[in-house]
């Protein structure tokens, strides 16, 4: 009873939010915000936070940059299971952001909570809004990190895939986009067409949620094409995508 009574809740706030706004939260294909914020910058600084989704992704994002002529300075605020409210209440994570002029600051959630309404209204929105905060105030730009469905889906949702918790962890990135204004980095999309395609299980570690050096590979190369798509393509990638330039939140 008590479970149905807060969800009532989340959801009659929700409601009320877009309703005031007149418009459902769809993001609207990115203005060229995050292009036009690198334009002219000689390096680029990024700093990611979040958990072990993103071990790996911004030394293989170097990796990719270089390969390409293309000057980063990637480094990672994350520890393993970690959420976006524990940053968001975690001096170092606030002071990795303050003490760096940082061009990006690409915010990942816990790997369930997105795709859970509650959770993501009650815990989510409230930390990605202080953190964004942080960063513009650092004059950084804010982005989120979509990530992707477990291999078997959510364990604690009977007949659940792949599919219906990507669609999920969708949703809930594409409401925070639209509350907070971020863009999407859309890693998620990704990992659907290689699964579509037949070849996801590539991407995951055996514990079917962890990415496997193919994984991690993916990922840095979807943040490669997201933000220097004026760039072109990376060389020596091993598969071929169909990825979606970021989106950012509307009003």
């Amino acid at each position: 009873m008590k479970r149905h009574f807060f969800k009532f809740i989340a959801s009659f706030v929700a409601c009320q939010f877009f309703a005031s706004c007149s418009i459902m939260p769809t993001p609207m294909q990115n203005d060229h915000a995050v292009s036009e914020h690198l334009r002219d910058k000689k390096s680029v600084s990024i700093l990611f936070i979040g958990n072990s989704l993103s071990f790996g992704v911004p030394k293989e994002l170097e990796k990719i940059c270089e390969e390409n002529g293309v000057k980063i300075n990637a480094s990672l605020q994350a520890y393993s299971g970690w959420t976006l409210a524990r940053h968001s209440k975690h001096s170092e994570t606030l002071e990795a952001v303050r003490r760096y002029p940082w061009d990006l600051v690409i915010i990942q959630e816990q790997s369930r909570i997105p795709s859970q309404p509650i959770k993501r209204y009650t815990q989510m929105l409230p930390a990605v809004m202080r953190l964004a905060r942080e960063a513009r105030v650092s004059g950084a730009m804010p982005m989120l990190y979509q990530t992707w469905g477990y291999r078997n889906g959510d364990k604690h949702r009977p007949d659940d895939d792949f599919f219906e918790m990507n669609q999920r962890l969708r949703r809930g990135y594409d409401v925070s986009s639209f509350i907070g204004g971020l863009p999407v980095v859309r890693v998620g999309d990704a990992w659907e067409s290689e699964m579509t395609q037949g070849r996801g299980d590539a991407l995951f570690m055996r514990d079917g949620l962890h990415p496997s050096d193919d994984g991690v590979r993916l990922n840095a190369q979807v943040f490669y094409e997201s933000l220097f798509a004026n760039h072109a393509a990376p060389k020596n990638r091993r598969m071929r995508l169909n990825v979606s330039k970021p989106t950012r939140g509307g009003g």
